[in-house]
């Protein structure tokens, strides 16, 4: 089970998620190119070791398990994993 980032994200992007993940798995990284452009952030639930960390440092509780995440955000579990899939 991986990590989901919901809708309080989108225009946020705040990188605090980013910075504390052990695995390097949010993106698109305020280095990154891609960043500017995108919405959100993204967990990449192939890599997603779900240690919980990125949880406690979103500022917009935008985050959640992915058996957690509610039921008007559902669709992000499909987006998340879908940006992983077109890069």
């Amino acid at each position: 089970m991986a990590y989901v980032i919901t809708e309080p994200c989108i225009g946020t992007k705040d990188s605090s998620c980013v910075t504390v993940c052990p695995v390097d798995c949010i993106h698109p990284t305020p280095d990154e190119p891609q960043f500017a452009a995108a919405e959100m952030l993204f967990i990449d639930p192939e890599e997603c070791i779900d240690c919980d960390a990125c949880v406690e440092a979103c500022p917009v509780d935008a985050i959640f398990p992915e058996d957690q995440v509610p039921e008007r955000w559902q669709h992000f579990i499909a987006i998340n994993a879908g940006y992983y899939r077109q890069a």
